[in-house]
């Protein structure tokens, strides 16, 4: 009898140890986050890769004030705010440097596309962000025409306004590779009104002509080796609506 009571005592008490290991590991973790929401906060915010804005402008936005909880914040949303704020911003990139200080790294727009509306010119960076609203485009930018923004604002992305879906579309096809073959550079104007071809400004002295929905991998990479064997002084329309052929009309 003795024995079987021993036995149930043991038995009772196995039957608490999960909840004894449960209860040390809650103890633990609530330690655990009361040293991090004691010890872990921002003293110093640091900030680097700005250029159009201060780093006290890019702190004033960011909404984390001095004494705020490193670990607690999101990080997301601080670096949404930034980039909602900051027109300019392209990417945010937060790291906590313990104990104490936050290093905020904001990567700028390069505004290398100008679109022409409503008598002015809309700014738009790499990612098709809207960076601005001007009355004169920036020098080094390519301008649009022929692409109509349906309610275009600062800080939003593109859209096609109705009629003008086909022509976005193109447009960003024809930016993504001019940009992955380091052409845009040398692009001075885009064009998407006529119903037969694309055009664009090249190198500042040729009028390049391709069709619609072309395949524009081969067709940028044609442009370059007819380039390479023309004369620097040779000016014009050039002409490539058919794969394999180009006819330069001098001006």
């Amino acid at each position: 009898m003795a024995g079987r009571k021993k036995h149930n005592r043991r038995r009772r008490r196995g039957s608490f140890a999960p909840l004894y290991k449960l209860l040390c590991l809650a103890l633990i973790m609530g330690a655990v986050a009361a040293a991090m929401a004691v010890f872990f906060k921002a003293e110093k915010i640091e900030v680097s890769g700005n250029s159009r804005y201060t780093a006290q402008q890019v702190v004033d936005v960011c909404g984390v004030e001095q004494g705020d909880n490193l670990f607690f914040m999101n990080k997301y949303e601080v670096a949404g705010r930034i980039s909602q704020a900051l027109p300019y911003v392209e990417s945010v990139s937060i790291n906590r440097k313990l104990p104490e200080s936050l290093r905020i790294r904001v990567t700028e727009c390069v505004c290398d596309v100008a679109l022409e509306q409503a008598g002015g010119v809309w700014l738009l960076c790499q990612t098709g962000k809207v960076v601005d609203f001007v009355e004169v485009k920036p020098e080094g930018s390519a301008v649009v025409t022929g692409v109509t923004l349906a309610e275009p604002a600062v800080g939003g992305s593109l859209a096609a306004a109705e009629g003008s879906e086909a022509a976005l579309a193109e447009l960003r096809a024809l930016l993504d590779h001019l940009r992955a073959k380091g052409m845009l550079a040398d692009v001075q104007e885009i064009h998407l009104e006529r119903e037969d071809c694309v055009s664009f400004r090249y190198l500042d002295r040729l009028n390049v002509e391709i069709p619609w929905e072309s395949d524009l991998d081969y067709k940028l990479d044609f442009l370059a080796a007819v380039v390479a064997k023309l004369e620097d002084y040779e000016t014009g329309t050039l002409k490539m609506m058919v794969d394999g052929e180009a006819r330069l009309l001098n001006e």
